[in-house]
């Protein structure tokens, strides 16, 4: 049995940064499934939000935010994560982070305004914002002789004290706590225990669940279906956050088009160059995420067209290349000049608002269980993320979960029992998982995707409960893959996505209903679940 002091499931910019607050101090194991330095962090282009400038303040960035929440933001969350927000920029700097200067000024940092933003406060390493800080954070942590990192390995299950006495026939304890978990060694095929009496789920959102993202493959989450099968509350996942301008091109699928072009002057046009946002929002292409997505969603759905247009012509070619290297590189290669073209986009699946339902210090309802970044519910997004609060919310609640985690003294789990195979075989039928996986995609982009009904939601809850069924079924009879483990994480998010929506009958931020089309003053609280037979 492996044992450790911490057990970090994840190495986006959350987990990497909390194993960097706890190396030296406790025994720390970090598991990614993939590449450590492939995850959702990665590929964020826009940047991170901080009050940074003379003419910025906090009592700004809290009211932008505030505003794009729509009424459900947990206020101690946001003035938390803000007026936090600088010294974790600072402290990302000093861990190695480049952000971009000011051409006009070196000594200063390069600030971009994204929708929803009263003034420009977005630091960025170019447009590849994410990369970079994963760049830096990866390379500390390696440098860690503190920190052990296991790639390749596919966190399964958490092992709770409840779970163990149930196990054992005994009876469980009033209150839950984590102590450990399962891994899949993706190259093996072997399961191993971990003992750990501190479990940090820093493993990213749940975009795959989607027929179209812009998140890459490892977005399954993970985190929030280990989490709800433990017995975790997680709230909020009804609102699915779809990012407006997705490249729409047929040999690239899912790479962003970052807010920060629409920042810099971009305006969405219709094949025959006439604007519309203006028809939908007085603030335009600068309106949030949730309003620019549904206004492309019903002009795509009211003139039938494969997409819309991002034009970004105002710029000279030497302009956009500057401002926007990797996306620029990108079109580029797929004969597309963003200073000539109009780019093609459409909305896709981003960032998931809900998950795993934590405190002000990322802990959840099962005690020692933390969850920090896309995988928590902290309530700093309420109903609608604000760009660019995203990496913010990572470093500050990571630094959060790790300053309350080190409070704790070390303690020594049970002995835990290993994994059992039980009668599983090697699977000869893979194709039953493609088809699956493939199948939900399709119905939760359908039934419950940017518009939704309470007759869809409902055929969406039907098929997702048919649909466990045969994967549980499948689950016991075949040994643990990758694939497997992940399309069993995909149903358990629909199942939450589809859970929460039914029951949210108005339309708030990124949940919008065509049977309930306006706000109810009734449904501002959060939408908590829980599993009432946890496993």
């Amino acid at each position: 049995m492996r044992s450790t002091d911490v057990l970090i499931v994840g190495t986006g910019v959350a987990g990497l940064w909390t194993a960097l607050q706890l190396a030296g101090k406790r025994r720390v194991l970090v598991v990614t499934k993939a590449s450590p330095d492939e995850s959702n962090s990665r590929y964020a282009q826009g940047g991170i939000a901080a009050v940074w400038s003379d003419t910025d303040d906090f009592d700004s960035h809290v009211r932008d935010t505030l505003e794009a929440g729509a009424g459900l933001c947990r206020r101690e969350a946001v003035e938390l994560t803000v007026r936090e927000g600088p010294d974790r920029v600072r402290d990302l700097i000093a861990a190695g982070t480049v952000f971009t200067r000011d051409g006009k000024d070196p000594e200063r940092y390069s600030l971009h305004r994204e929708g929803g933003h009263s003034v420009r406060r977005i630091l960025h390493a170019d447009d590849v914002t994410g990369q970079e800080m994963v760049r830096a954070l990866l390379q500390a942590c390696r440098a860690n002789p503190g920190i052990e990192l296991l790639e390749q390995t596919t966190a399964v299950d958490l092992i709770t004290e409840r779970w163990l006495a149930r196990r054992n026939n005994e009876i469980p304890p009033e209150t839950d706590a984590v102590i450990g978990a399962y891994i899949l060694d993706n190259r093996s095929g072997e399961v191993d225990v971990v003992a750990a009496p501190v479990v940090v789920l820093a493993s990213g959102g749940a975009g795959q669940v989607y027929l179209h993202t812009t998140n890459p493959a490892v977005a399954t989450g993970d985190g929030m279906a280990m989490a709800w099968r433990a017995g975790a509350s997680c709230a909020n996942m009804e609102f699915v956050q779809f990012h407006p301008t997705c490249l729409f091109h047929p040999r690239e699928q899912g790479f962003l088009v970052s807010e920060a072009l629409r920042g810099e002057g971009g305006k969405l046009v219709l094949p025959d160059g006439r604007r519309f946002m203006d028809a939908y929002d007085p603030r335009g292409e600068l309106a949030p995420r949730d309003i620019v997505a549904r206004a492309i969603d019903a002009e795509l759905k009211r003139r039938g067209l494969d997409c819309v247009y991002l034009d970004m012509r105002h710029l000279s070619r030497a302009e956009a290349q500057s401002k926007f290297p990797n996306i620029f590189e990108k079109l580029s290669s797929l004969g597309i000049d963003m200073s000539k073209d109009p780019i093609p986009v459409v909305p896709a699946a981003h960032y998931f608002c809900g998950g795993v339902r934590t405190d002000l210090r990322g802990e959840s309802t099962i005690r020692n269980l933390f969850a920090v970044g896309e995988s928590a519910c902290t309530g700093l997004h309420g109903a609608n993320r604000l760009a660019s609060n995203s990496l913010l919310e990572a470093v500050v609640f990571a630094q959060a979960a790790s300053g309350e985690i080190l409070e704790r003294q070390p303690s020594e789990p049970p002995p835990l029992p290993p994994w059992e195979t039980g009668r599983a075989v090697d699977s000869d039928e893979m194709v039953v998982i493609t088809q699956t996986w493939e199948e939900i995609r399709r119905f939760m982009w359908n039934y419950v995707g940017i518009v939704r009904t309470h007759r869809r939601l409902k055929r969406a809850r039907r098929r997702v409960a048919l649909l466990q069924e045969e994967i549980q079924a499948y689950y016991w009879d075949f040994k643990l893959t990758p694939d497997l483990v992940e399309l069993r994480n995909l149903v358990a998010v629909s199942e939450m996505v589809v859970r929460c929506a039914l029951l949210r009958r108005e339309s708030r931020g990124l949940h919008y209903t065509l049977d309930f089309p306006e706000s109810d003053a009734r449904f501002i609280r959060d939408t908590v679940i829980h599993r009432e037979d946890p496993t």
